[in-house]
This record gives C-alpha cells, structure tokens and sequence, in this order.
C-alpha cells in the first residue's frame, strides 16, 4: 500500500469512527469506565445533610460559619489498545477482513478515549510484541495510531501470542488502564498472564471472527494455505469428517477462551466480520 493509499484510507475511517464516537459511544464510555479516583475541587458553603467529614475547618474558623470542601471524578485514564497484527487476522469472507475490523474498533475506542481527554497506547503483536506506542493525548496521536493500524505487518512471524502482549502490558505499565485485547484468539496458551493483567488493569477482550472461521463450506477439492505457517495443502472441503474436525478445532480455541476469561474476572465480547459491532459495543457499555 503506498503512501498516498494509506492517508486516504486513514481519513476515511477517521470519518467514519470519529462521527461513532461522539455521537454513539461517548456517553457510555464515560459511564462505563470511571475515573481513578476523587480530587479537590473546591469549597462551598456548608448546607444541612452535607456529610460533616468533609467540612473543612480552616476556612470554618476563617469565616465563623461551615464550609465543605467538593470533590470531583478524576477523570484522565490510559486506555491500552492490545492488537493482534498475527497472519490469521488477514482471513474475511463477509463485509471485511478481520483486520479491517480490528483497526475500525481500534479506532472508535481511541476516539472516544480521547473525547474524554484520556491517553491512549497499543500494543501489536504476533507471537511477540512487534510495535510499542506509550499512551498519549491529541489527535495527531490518534491518527498516527490508525496509520499503524491500517499499515503495520508483522516483523518476526504470522503466529499468535496472546501471553507475550499481556506480559509486555503488565511490565511497561505501572498505572492501572482500561484495556482492550482485540484478537481471534488462535493462540498459544495465555491463562496466566490473562490472570496477572486482570488482577491489575480493567481488561476486556474482544474476539473476532469470520463466519468460515467456524464452520467449512464446501466447496470440493481446494489448495489451502495455513494462515499462521503458512504451509500449503489439498483440502477436500466435501468430506464431513474434515469440516467436523475444523468446526471441533475452532469450537475448542472458543471454549478455551471463554473459560480462560471467566476465570480471571476480564470481560469478553464476540463480534463476527459481518457482525454490528456498534451495537454490541453499545450494549456491552450499557450493560456494565
């Protein structure tokens, strides 16, 4: 993809997930995801049912009469954007390749992460960390951000590696931030760094999938390549015997996934290649 393709095809998703975020996901999030905490914001005038713990006795005994301090929601977070760039996100046979939902959601977040003037970082990686981007301000972060979404491959190999981006989060972030893991999920095992990032960061996991990446259309005799391999081979996608087993494989990657998920206390949403995804962000926003 030149330089040129690039910008342009930034711009049309800035259009387009930028106009979701502030007109669609902005109020949720805000709601959704809370501050770190309260800080000062100023005194006022005690007033009968007012919480007396928080009168605040200098300026009391300066004016003869109550006053109480007011807090406010800290509101700054640090949203992480964990992205899965693995060769098994270049599969789509609906509206669109996994990737190219993967950088759409990336961006709705980053958008309205940013409308809340909060940083927003990302992790991409394969079965290693292949690009650290530090959480920031600002829309030209945000769009630096979508250009690597669009543009970055990966360096070191196709395969998927859930564990090594969990880990890498855990050791280069000291705060606690609202994470989003963005992947298929055709992974090496990852329960227990799962575990550790979950104990310390608000973690959601997003999976997604194509439609054939859960069952086998049959289509005859066809030479296949292995997404993460890359390894070529015959397929005979009629015998049912081998669409049973792709269909066990890809069932037994998503149990595994639930299970892990559900153990550690991280939420985990579904979305398909062809799939809605702004209502299900919604929901899961105003479900929470």
């Amino acid at each position: 993809m030149t330089t040129a393709e690039i910008l342009k095809k930034v711009r049309r998703i800035e259009i387009k997930t930028k106009g979701l975020s502030n007109h669609i996901f902005a109020g949720e999030y805000h709601s959704t995801f809370k501050g770190r905490g309260m800080s000062f914001s100023e005194v006022r005038e005690y007033i009968p049912g007012d919480d007396v713990k928080f009168i605040d006795w200098n300026v009391t005994a300066r004016f003869s009469h109550p006053f109480v301090k007011v807090f406010e929601e800290e509101r700054e977070l640090i949203v992480m954007l964990l992205v899965d760039i693995s060769s098994s996100s270049l599969f789509g046979t609906q509206r669109q390749l996994k990737r190219d939902l993967i950088t759409e959601l990336g961006a709705v977040l980053a958008f309205s992460a940013t409308t809340n003037n909060d940083k927003v970082g990302v992790i991409f990686f394969s079965d290693k960390v292949e690009k650290y981007v530090p959480p920031k301000k600002g829309k030209s972060h945000i769009l630096r951000i979508i250009r690597e979404l669009i543009a970055l491959e990966p360096k070191y190999s196709g395969n998927t590696d859930v564990g090594v981006a969990l880990e890498f989060l855990n050791n280069v972030l000291k705060k606690k931030s609202i994470t989003f893991l963005l992947s298929d999920f055709v992974s090496k095992p990852f329960d227990n760094a799962l575990q550790l990032a979950a104990r310390k960061h608000d973690l959601v996991g997003i999976h997604i999938f194509d439609k054939y990446d859960k069952e086998m259309p049959s289509a005859g005799l066809v030479q296949v390549a292995d997404s993460e391999s890359g390894k070529m081979f015959w397929l005979d996608t009629d015998d049912k015997a081998i669409r049973n087993r792709y269909g066990a494989y890809f069932e037994e990657k998503n149990k595994y996934c639930i299970q892990s998920f559900r153990k550690s206390g991280a939420s985990l949403l579904h979305i398909k290649t062809d799939d809605d995804y702004v209502k299900i962000l919604q929901g899961y926003f105003k479900g929470r």
